[in-house]
């Protein structure tokens, strides 16, 4: 049994269902918190899988083992963690600088108020980009609000198109740690990601704009009275939502800030390929393109132009970097403990057993991947969860199958895709979204949940395609 077990494709294969199984009981009845239950079930499955105890934890003696809990933590912390800390940085001098107000008003004097759908759905997508999910709503719902109550119509026309901007970016973009920590698991670079997740997020956003009309048409959700007392009592003080402060950045300054490194890290990508190997001009391209760079520039810009040369202390700057640092280490423990299981899946052999299996039923690697992160947003309802358990499991099948770049890049995209997929009752961005746009639970589930699948089909389905081609 233990043979049979350890030795063929059919016991790797159970180990890897049971493993899955376990994971899940453990998050959803258990209530343990993934990094706990990853490690845990990493742990389970490679002693299971016969694998060595010195292999798995190295040696006592020994300050330097090479053990897989230490590799597999190791290697994709040292990738991942300064690209989400200064990612994270980024997006806190952004809004404690009044930066995503600006943004939007401006963009609302662009486009007009016949047109407000589009400008939140606009600057949801772009300030997206450098903040979390939850913080996007929390900044920009007094907005919200205001526009819906000035415009008479329901909540939801004002609502979806921001929440589908903020949630397609949250999910396919770096510096976001989805995406970041599906890139480090899988081997590819950070500008293909960038590239392909926004070429399936954007028309994933269009779509569901145009769900946003349609669905906010039909159901008529007034603007909460409470949330809406809230945003006119901050009218008259400078820097929040609905009144700009005297010092306010501009506009140009915020989107300039948000663009250099997703603008550096591309040309460090495609320059790395144009320009001459070990040239003068490639070597500046892959210095100022790589994602720790790139990143580390703008952030000191962002410190800067919006903190410093606004009247910002280096104690206050400082408070809010420290502040937006929080919510960082859980999400790190859980990559790290992600990247560990996906170590033991490779070490014991069962990377390999799945992927032949796949071969033999001719499941192709990019539906595997969407179908698994599917699985494991709807169970357990964390995003960044389901995206680093998925590449974790996926990887081992990968490593080897000679995917280019690209293909890679598809298949964070496709990862990405599932990890939003259905939000419901287990997910914390579904109370978010009930709670502060005032609607119903039965509601939310006509239309977040809706939202959120048809953003998840429409970029798996872009990133199908292109995989054909690819």
């Amino acid at each position: 049994m233990v043979d049979w077990l350890q030795h063929t494709t059919g016991g790797l294969l159970t180990l890897a269902a049971v493993g899955i199984a376990l994971l899940l009981a453990m998050i959803i009845v258990w209530k343990v918190e993934p990094f706990i239950a990853l490690l845990i079930v990493g742990v389970g499955t490679a002693l299971a899988a016969g694998i060595p105890v010195e292999t798995l934890v190295g040696s006592i003696q020994s300050s330097n083992s090479g053990s897989l809990i230490e590799t597999g933590f190791g290697n994709i912390l040292g990738h991942i963690a300064v690209i989400i800390g200064m990612g994270t940085f980024l997006g806190a001098i952004l809004e404690a600088s009044g930066g995503a107000q600006v943004l939007t008003r401006k963009l609302l004097q662009a486009i007009g108020e016949k047109r407000a759908p589009l400008a939140m759905g606009l600057a949801g997508l772009i300030f997206g980009i450098p903040v979390f999910f939850d913080i996007g709503i929390f900044v920009l719902a007094p907005l919200v609000y205001v526009v819906a109550k000035q415009s008479g119509r329901s909540i939801l026309l004002f609502c979806l198109p921001l929440l589908a901007g903020l949630s397609v970016t949250h999910a396919f973009l770096p510096p976001h740690p989805g995406p970041v920590a599906a890139a480090g698991l899988l081997g590819v670079g950070l500008g293909w990601v960038i590239l392909f997740g926004a070429i399936c997020a954007i028309p994933a956003w269009a779509v569901g704009l145009w769900f946003a009309n349609w669905i906010g048409n039909r159901m008529h959700i007034e603007v909460p009275e409470e949330m809406l007392a809230a945003a006119r009592e901050h009218e008259d003080k400078p820097g929040t939502a609905t009144a700009p402060a005297k010092t306010e950045p501009k506009l140009s300054t915020v989107v300039t800030i948000i663009a250099i490194p997703l603008v550096l890290i591309l040309i460090g990508t495609f320059g790395s390929i144009a320009l001459p190997k070990r040239s003068f001009a490639a070597g500046v391209a892959t210095f100022f393109g790589t994602p720790a760079i790139a990143l580390t520039i703008s952030v000191l810009l962002a410190f800067w132009l919006l903190g410093y040369r606004r009247g910002m202390t280096r104690s206050q700057v400082s408070t809010i970097a420290n502040a937006s640092l929080k919510p960082v280490a859980m999400i790190l423990l859980v990559v790290g403990a992600g990247a560990f299981y996906g170590r033991v899946l490779t070490v014991s052999g069962i990377g390999k057993a799945v992927q032949s299996s796949l071969a033999d039923i001719g499941l192709p690697v990019l539906v595997a991947a969407y179908l698994i992160s599917c699985g494991l947003r709807i169970a357990q309802g964390s995003a960044t969860a389901a995206i680093a358990a998925s590449a974790a499991i996926i990887g081992p099948t990968i490593a080897n199958a000679g995917y280019t770049q690209p293909q890679l890049a598809l298949i964070v995209a496709a990862i990405c895709a599932g990890s939003i997929i259905a939000s419901h009752v287990n997910d914390g961005g579904f109370w978010i979204v009930s709670r502060y746009f005032g609607i119903s639970v039965k509601d939310t589930l006509k239309t977040w949940t809706v939202l959120e699948t048809i953003l998840s089909v429409v970029g798996f389905a872009v990133a199908a395609v292109l995989m054909i081609f690819i």
